[in-house]
């Protein structure tokens, strides 16, 4: 007699995999949509049906609540890379995260402190206190309700499905993501953290593959960036905003044809700011990178040109902040030989310290940007100048949904 009792028992093999695929893969959703874009960063706003059924469904296949997960991502954007940090492989270590990232999501969730502080705004209703969140069989109820449904509708088959599922949203969300997403993989943009795009196309992990798009746009429903990259999850949100089901609110900004201003003005000081790990980038990409290419070529002290290697040239590029103790004595070293490229250097450092500053009022946040700007046209640099003249005339389009 087959083992395979459940209803749905006489399905190929090849059924019970795209089944399974399709279950977690509405789980990934769930995450994504509900637990990240719409509770953690309020980017987008869920109508009551898919909030209550991506509630329920988490419920059922993972057992996580709502206040734990979102305190402990919230704790990791406010943390990020250092000691407080939840889950970061810059601390813990790569085959932590990886493996252990589950273990460290456990541990995390238990502090009260951080539940406190980081939880507010989560469901607080009576579905909540009593079902999802209930302690009741240890709050491991839905995925043993999971368990007996897929025994019943597969057999054996699906213990091993079940099994799966249970195995799947830990390894890649806590561990790929939290994991590999901060260790390898590509960056658009040069924020103070370790987060990398691990692939363009966002589609096994829901979107969330994009992860340095993510860490520069916390905000942002949107987590695809340039026109090549794909955000699954984008994709449903969008899908859902046409049946009038959710109302994304952030997306990233993207840049506006450039006006000729000769004198900076609020707006384009607010479009700069709100955009400044865009502009970061830029400036490393535009400024730095040319300028270190050319003082290379025209070296001519042989210790002075073995300076100019290819790490020393990632490690300008990169954010200060990332930089270990070796990295930036190599960056020290490359400055002391260029005064040029030591002064735009130091000017991109004075740019993140306008943006960092608070100013007692918008005349006072001008001037600083102002100054800023002449200093770079006066370096008799030309790529500083051409940024400069970048800066003084930068727009940004307006925000999804907004006029």
């Amino acid at each position: 007699m087959s083992l395979f009792y459940g209803l749905l028992s006489n399905m190929p093999w090849w059924g019970y995999v795209i089944i399974t695929l399709i279950l977690t893969h509405i789980t990934m959703i769930s995450v994504t949509v509900f637990l990240h874009r719409s509770q953690a960063h309020r980017s987008v706003d869920l109508h009551s049906i898919p909030a209550h059924f991506f509630r329920f469904w988490l419920w059922l296949t993972t057992g996580m609540k709502t206040k734990e997960w979102v305190s402990v991502h919230r704790k990791h954007h406010a943390r990020c890379e250092t000691p407080e940090d939840p889950h970061s492989p810059v601390i813990e270590g790569i085959n932590t995260v990886l493996w252990q990232g589950a273990e460290l999501y456990r541990f995390a969730k238990k502090d009260p402190e951080t539940l406190e502080k980081f939880g507010k705004g989560t469901p607080d209703d009576w579905v909540e206190k009593y079902v999802y969140s209930a302690e009741f069989l240890s709050g491991k109820q839905g995925i043993l309700v999971l368990l007996l449904i897929e025994l019943v509708l597969f057999g054996v088959p699906g213990l091993i499905m079940w099994a799966i599922q249970m195995a799947w949203t830990p390894f890649f969300a806590a561990g790929v993501i939290n994991g590999i997403g901060h260790y390898f993989g590509y960056r658009n943009f040069e924020c103070p953290d370790a987060s990398r795009n691990i692939i363009p196309w966002g589609i096994l992990i829901a979107g969330e593959e994009l992860h340095n798009n993510h860490h520069t746009y916390g905000n942002s429903a949107k987590l695809s960036v340039k026109w090549w990259e794909f955000d699954i999850g984008w994709m449903y949100i969008r899908a859902l905003e046409f049946l009038g089901l959710a109302r994304p609110k952030r997306t990233p900004p993207i840049e506006a044809k450039p006006i000729n201003n000769e004198v900076l003005n609020l707006d384009t000081v607010e479009a700069v700011i709100n955009n400044k790990l865009s502009i970061f980038t830029h400036y490393s990409e535009d400024v730095l990178m040319p300028l270190f290419k050319c003082e290379k070529k025209n070296l001519t002290n042989r210790s002075a040109v073995s300076a100019f290697n290819f790490s020393t040239r990632r490690a300008i590029k990169r954010h200060p902040s990332l930089l270990k103790t070796e990295e930036q004595n190599k960056v020290n070293n490359a400055l002391a030989h260029s005064p040029r490229l030591k002064h735009a250097y130091q000017l991109r450092e004075g740019l993140n310290q306008i943006w960092s500053k608070t100013y007692a009022n918008n005349h006072e946040l001008i001037s600083s940007f102002q100054e800023w700007c002449t200093h770079a046209e006066k370096s008799g640099i030309q790529a500083l100048q051409k940024f400069a003249h970048y800066l003084k005339s930068y727009r940004l389009k307006p925000i999804h949904g907004k006029k």
